[in-house]
């Protein structure tokens, strides 16, 4: 019985402690960042779990009282949907004022060369047919 809570004890230590640190913000990870102390975590396995509960992480309440499973909600930008950003939709009007201009421009080009390719099936040289003034 003992033995195997040799075993199970700093075992039970180490996931709590990966856990832990996994479910850890960025901004409250201390001294490192929190990459390395998932490897510190594992790789040293039961000074890793002591150190990281004892210097690892900010232990007090963070300003706003956020827990770690809220933390990602404070991070997220002001808008939630792109068509609830006047900025994205502003920025698609533009862009779609764009593409029709350009759509425009490319129909009249394509009318022209229509036009230009008639009269040359018809007889009309070339020459005869001026180009239009752009």
């Amino acid at each position: 019985m003992f033995r195997a809570l040799i075993y199970l004890l700093p075992l039970a230590l180490t996931i709590y402690a990966f856990i832990d640190c996994l479910n850890t913000p960025e901004d409250e990870a201390k001294h490192l960042p929190k990459i390395a102390w998932v490897f510190i975590i594992l790789l040293f396995w039961i000074v890793g779990p002591i150190v990281w509960l004892a210097a690892g992480k900010m232990r007090q309440v963070p300003a706003g009282g956020r827990t770690p499973s809220e933390w990602h909600r404070n991070h997220r930008s002001q808008w939630v949907a792109p068509d609830d950003n006047p900025e994205f939709l502003k920025a698609l009007k533009e862009e779609n004022k764009k593409d029709e201009s350009l759509l425009k421009d490319w129909e009249a080009d394509l009318r022209r060369r229509e036009e230009e390719l008639k009269r040359r099936e018809s007889g009309a040289g070339p020459e005869e047919s001026a180009p239009p003034a752009s």
